[in-house]
C-alpha cells in the first residue's frame, strides 16, 4: 500500500478510536459497553484458542519436560543416594554389634585359657585359593605370625595356619578331610584322633574302643608337643552319636564343631600357649537339667506318685488318725439292731436263715 495522506489518517483516527475505547472500558469498569462484543468474541474465537492450545500443549509439555528433566533426575539421584546411604548405615549399625559380641567372645575364651592372640579378619575363602577348605586372614609375619600356629575364634577351635605371607596368612580348616587334632574327652579324659569331614561335622577315633562316651559329651584338643600346630584346652565339639562297638582297636563317634565354619569374620591366631594345660577351663558351661519332678513353664512341681495316697504315705496316716464317722457308734449303741441283722443273715452252706426250720 502507497503511503498517503489518507492511510495516515486513517491509521491516526484507529488508534484514536482504540484508544478511546480502551478508556471507555477501564472507565466503565463492569459496567462496560464493550461487555457483550467481548463475550460474543470470546463465543467465537474460545473454541478455535482451545483447539490450538491441544495442539500445541503437547509440544509445549515435551520442552517443558525437557527443560526440566535435569533438575528431576538431579533430584532422584539424590534421594536414591540418600536412601542407599541410610541403608549402609543401618547396615553397618549391625554389623558393627554383630563384630562387637564376636570380640567379645573371642577375648572372653583367649582369657579362659590364657592364650595370647592376634587378632585377624577373615578376608578371602577356600575357592579363591584351591578346593581345600581354607580361609585368608589380614596378618602375616608383620604381626607376629607362623606357620602351623593355632587360629581359634569364640567359640572354639577354628584351624591352623598352613601358609604366612608378610601381611596374610592362610588357615587349613577343621572341617577339610585333610584337617586332624589330638583331642580329649570332658571328664572322663578318653583321648582320639578328630578329622573333618567336608561338612559341618567332624569323625573322632577314640583310642579305647570301650570307652564310655554317650550323646552331649564334649571334647577339646590335646595339644602338640612344643605347643604346634596345636595347643592344649581350645573347646572342639560335642558328641551327637556313638557306633556301637564292634571289634576294631578303636571306637568313632561323630562330633557337632562349636564353630560354625561357614560364618567366620573375626578370628585369633595363638601366638603364645598357655603356662599351664587349661584342661575343661575353656568350654562353655553345660546348660543346667531340670530336676525331676519339675517342669518348664507353668507350675514348677508335679505331684509325685508317693504323694497320691500309696499305702504308708503321709497323707494317708493323718487320714487314718481322722476320727470314723458315727455309724460305728451308733450300732454298738442299738444291739437290737445288730441281732436283727445276724438273724436275717443267710447261712452260706444251707442257704436258709439263722432263724429258720432247722436253726436249733
Amino acid at each position: 500500500m502507497r503511503d498517503s495522506r489518507e492511510s495516515r489518517l486513517l491509521l491516526i483516527l484507529l488508534v484514536s478510536i482504540a484508544f478511546a475505547l480502551i478508556t471507555v472500558d477501564i472507565r466503565e469498569g463492569d459496567n462496560s459497553p464493550l461487555n457483550g462484543p467481548r463475550e460474543a468474541a470470546a463465543a467465537v474465537f474460545g473454541p478455535v484458542e482451545s483447539g490450538a492450545a491441544t495442539v500445541v500443549d503437547p509440544v509445549a509439555n515435551a520442552i517443558g519436560a525437557v527443560r526440566d528433566s535435569g533438575s528431576r533426575q538431579d533430584r532422584i539421584s539424590a534421594l536414591e543416594q540418600e536412601n542407599a546411604e541410610l541403608r549402609q548405615q543401618l547396615g553397618n549399625q549391625d554389623h558393627q554389634d554383630s563384630r562387637v559380641e564376636q570380640l567379645d567372645d573371642l577375648l572372653r575364651t583367649a582369657g579362659a585359657g590364657q592364650y595370647s592372640i592376634v587378632g585377624a579378619q577373615v578376608i578371602a575363602i577356600g575357592p579363591a585359593q584351591g578346593f581345600s577348605w581354607t580361609i585368608t586372614i589380614d596378618a602375616g609375619t608383620r604381626d607376629g605370625i607362623d606357620r602351623d600356629m593355632t587360629v581359634i575364634n569364640g567359640d572354639g577351635l577354628v584351624g591352623r595356619v598352613t601358609t604366612v605371607g608378610p601381611g596374610t596368612a592362610t588357615v587349613l580348616l577343621a572341617s577339610d578331610p585333610r584337617f586332624t587334632v589330638g583331642t580329649r574327652m570332658e571328664g572322663s579324659n578318653e583321648l582320639g584322633f578328630a578329622t573333618g569331614r567336608g561338612d559341618n561335622a567332624l569323625d573322632v577315633q577314640l583310642l579305647n574302643h570301650r570307652a564310655e562316651v554317650k550323646k552331649g559329651d564334649r571334647l577339646v584338643t590335646f595339644g602338640s608337643a612344643g605347643n604346634k600346630p596345636f595347643v592344649p584346652g581350645v573347646p572342639v565339639g560335642e558328641v551327637t552319636s556313638v557306633e556301637a562297638p564292634s571289634g576294631d582297636l578303636t571306637r568313632t563317634v561323630r562330633v557337632r564343631p562349636f564353630v560354625a565354619f561357614t560364618q567366620l569374620d573375626l578370628v585369633g591366631v595363638v601366638v603364645e600357649p598357655p603356662r599351664a594345660d587349661p584342661r575343661d577351663a575353656v568350654l562353655p558351661e553345660k546348660p543346667r537339667e531340670p530336676e525331676p519332678g519339675t517342669q518348664t513353664g507353668g507350675s514348677s512341681e508335679v505331684t509325685r506318685p508317693e504323694d497320691a495316697g500309696e499305702p504308708g504315705a503321709p497323707g494317708e496316716e493323718e487320714a487314718a488318725d481322722q476320727p470314723q464317722p458315727d455309724t460305728e457308734a451308733d450300732a454298738d449303741a442299738d444291739p437290737d439292731t445288730d441281732a436283727g441283722a445276724d438273724a436275717g443273715a443267710a447261712d452260706p452252706e444251707t442257704g436258709n436263715d439263722a432263724d429258720g426250720p432247722g436253726a436249733d
